[in-house]
């Protein structure tokens, strides 16, 4: 679906090889947009590198496995990029995943892993690739959480790095401005990742997807009834990152099928 222009441009996407990051580098590329992606599995990573350098051309694909928070590796990358496509238009931040913990069950490493992925995962490749971004006019979007503003009890170490990750995201949106735009999505419950693997464990076999996620969305309260799909949060990210939001900055989109009770 050629729905956004990004001809002529390059976007990195961290946590590209599967789930929301996958979605929205193939959206991107379908688009017109050369893309930079990276994750730590090397063999997955590979795999869907393969699969898009055969359906969009190896010259528009650059892939790589490190982690987002070796500093190193990530410049290394910002290099990579340069070398190859000479630009970045746009950077999606969107390596990390939930903890599900109450406090008394957080350690002391479980706070300093969590905030360190959470808080480093944003911070690094922003440093890396803001020469590129700034050159370019460019734009960040990261992939952050509904529980940035509505914390969950059993999420607790991950709701409150989700706060410092928007409040940290506010902050560069006036620092990195005029030339660089800095945008959030917020996530409510997306049938990728975790949810993906709680229904693989599900007890009763015999239930189907669509059943379990639709039981899902009833035990939770989404208005719209359902989970939301991979795609429709990539479709979120190529608006931000796109020209056709270019007054728009400092902002969030909730991705969340009405999940939030806050206004």
């Amino acid at each position: 679906m050629n729905t956004y222009d990004y001809k002529g441009c390059v976007a990195v996407v961290t946590g590209g090889s599967s789930g929301i990051g996958l979605e929205t580098v193939k959206l991107l590329l379908a688009n017109g947009a050369k893309v930079a992606f990276c994750a730590r599995n090397e063999n997955r990573l590979m795999d869907v590198a393969a699969v898009l350098a055969r359906d969009f051309g190896a010259d528009r694909i650059l892939a790589k496995a490190f982690s987002v928070l070796d500093a190193e590796a990530v410049t290394a990358f910002a290099e990579d990029v340069k070398a190859k496509f000479g630009r970045c238009d746009l950077l999606v931040n969107n390596a990390g995943q939930g903890r599900v913990s109450t406090f008394a069950q957080t350690s002391d490493d479980d706070w300093r892993e969590e905030y360190e992925l959470k808080m480093f995962s944003q911070i690094l490749p922003a440093r890396a690739f803001l020469p590129m971004l700034t050159e370019a006019g460019g734009a960040i979007v990261a992939v952050n959480s509904l529980l940035a503003y509505q914390p969950e009890p059993h999420m607790v170490c991950t709701s409150s790095a989700r706060a410092g990750v928007q409040n940290l995201l506010k902050s560069l949106s006036v620092e990195m401005a005029p030339n660089v735009r800095v945008n959030s999505i917020l996530l409510g419950l997306v049938g990728s990742g975790q949810w993906t693997r709680r229904f693989g464990e599900r007890e009763d076999k015999s239930v189907s997807r669509e059943e379990w996620y639709s039981a899902l969305a009833k035990r939770k309260g989404i208005p719209l009834g359902r989970l939301g799909d991979p795609q429709e949060a990539a479709h979120a990210i190529a608006f931000l990152g796109s020209r056709a939001a270019s007054y728009i900055t400092g902002a969030q989109l909730e991705v969340s099928g009405g999940l939030s009770r806050y206004i």
